[in-house]
């Protein structure tokens, strides 16, 4: 049995008291709600204070991105040996916006998943094809490159620790959302092809995130589809009681 697994992802918002009163108000709702592992992924400047604040609460802290080296002369970047430093259990790898604004290739996040696996972080590896590409027909085949490149190289038991989070590009704060029946659709066509890179036992372990304009009035339908298993949520994770209600499946 697949954990859900939500994540709000506050990319480049919020000060630092703005944070605080975001974690402040989620730990009143979820510190004691198992039934879905919770991570925030705060900017860089905020994981330390962030995870201060959640220390000895159910919810996960994570980083946005990091480089695949140590330490060393890499002006700007943040190590995976930082992020485990200041307490953090997960990292985003691969996320379009990266992809897009800063040239990420599935060459780069690979070599950011190994290093991260290397430092005990667990890898969010994020996939999903753009609107053209969808209306040419090359959505399974863009996903389908992604995913095999960014895991090129690693064993089955590498990928039992990572979580993929399938993001159609073209839904990613847009307010469009892909119907929660396009979604599975993908999702069983992401993890038939983990089956085939590291069998059937494996492939059915990994969970695997929808993520693209997630809403509260959206999410229990998508995850009533057998092989989402939980939301990789940006806008409204900037909101406690928008993000508390996604956690909550809509507010079940």
């Amino acid at each position: 049995m697949r954990k859900p697994i939500i994540g709000g992802n506050w990319k480049m918002n919020k000060t630092s008291m703005e944070a605080e009163n975001l974690v402040r108000k989620l730990i009143l709702e979820l510190n004691s709600y198992e039934d879905v592992e919770t991570v925030v992924f705060p900017p860089f400047p905020y994981l330390q204070k962030v995870k201060t604040l959640l220390q000895g609460t159910g919810i996960a802290v994570g980083a946005q991105n990091m480089f695949w080296e140590e330490k060393g002369a890499y002006t700007g970047e943040v190590s995976p040996l930082m992020l485990v430093d200041v307490g953090c259990r997960y990292v985003i790898l691969g996320h379009s916006e990266r992809r897009e604004y800063f040239g990420e290739t599935d060459e780069k996040v690979n070599r950011k998943i190994k290093a991260a696996l290397k430092f005990g972080l667990r890898p969010l590896v994020c996939i999903g094809e753009k609107l053209e590409e969808r209306k040419k027909g090359l959505a399974e085949k863009v996903v389908e490159s992604q995913l095999r490149g960014s895991l090129s190289g690693l064993n089955p038991s590498q990928i039992s620790q990572i979580v993929i989070a399938y993001e159609p590009v073209w839904a990613i704060g847009t307010g469009e959302t892909a119907t929660p029946q396009q979604a599975q659709k993908m999702h069983k066509f992401i993890r038939e092809i983990l089956e085939r890179i590291c069998g059937e036992k494996i492939a059915q372990s990994v969970r695997i995130q929808y993520g693209g304009s997630v809403r509260p009035d959206n999410i229990r339908e998508l995850m009533d589809q057998p092989d989402i298993d939980g939301a990789l949520v940006g806008g409204a994770s900037l909101d406690a009681i928008s993000f508390v209600k996604i956690v909550k499946y809509g507010g079940k």
